[in-house]
């Protein structure tokens, strides 16, 4: 582990995973509507949902694949580490009280541009709610003692 207690690409190797769980609260959706400004009724007016196909209001899709992030930044490579990109696929709706286990497991390394490819998925209860693969860069050795502006020449 690194001084953010993260790790650096260095330490990284393919099958390492690592976990991270929450709850997901009514102040949670509510907050994050108000943060992205999706106030779909889905997810914020019971009266409504319960006519979907849901029979109830649901999390929003981002909010719960937000856990995935929590993961990677507080876990696995850690503190430091850039989000790149990120496929998703949906698959069950989560709920408010619903509690989100996301898990990350690294599948490549891609040493020439520093790039790590993730698998990652969200389950509640067993059942998974959300699948995909991540792309992060995470922190290197490599960097220390570089400024920034030698930083971001070096990794274009």
């Amino acid at each position: 582990m690194n001084d953010l207690n993260g790790y650096d690409y260095e330490d990284l190797q393919p099958g390492m995973s690592a976990s991270f769980a929450k709850t997901i609260t009514e102040a949670d959706i509510l907050l994050f509507a108000g943060a992205s400004g999706d106030m779909n009724a889905v997810h914020i007016n019971e009266q409504f949902a319960q006519t979907t196909p849901f029979k109830g209001r649901i999390a929003h899709g981002m909010l719960t694949a937000s856990i995935i992030s929590a993961t990677i930044a507080g876990r696995l490579p850690g503190p430091g580490t850039i989000y790149l990109g990120q496929n998703l696929r949906f698959k069950a709706p989560v709920r408010p009280g619903d509690t989100v286990h996301a898990e990350v497991t690294i599948k490549e390394l891609i040493p020439e541009k520093r790039r790590v490819v993730m698998s990652t998925i969200c389950t509640v209860g067993g059942k998974v709610v959300i699948e995909g693969d991540a792309l992060v860069m995470p922190t290197s050795r490599d960097d220390l003692g570089k400024t920034s502006a030698e930083l971001s020449v070096n990794k274009r």
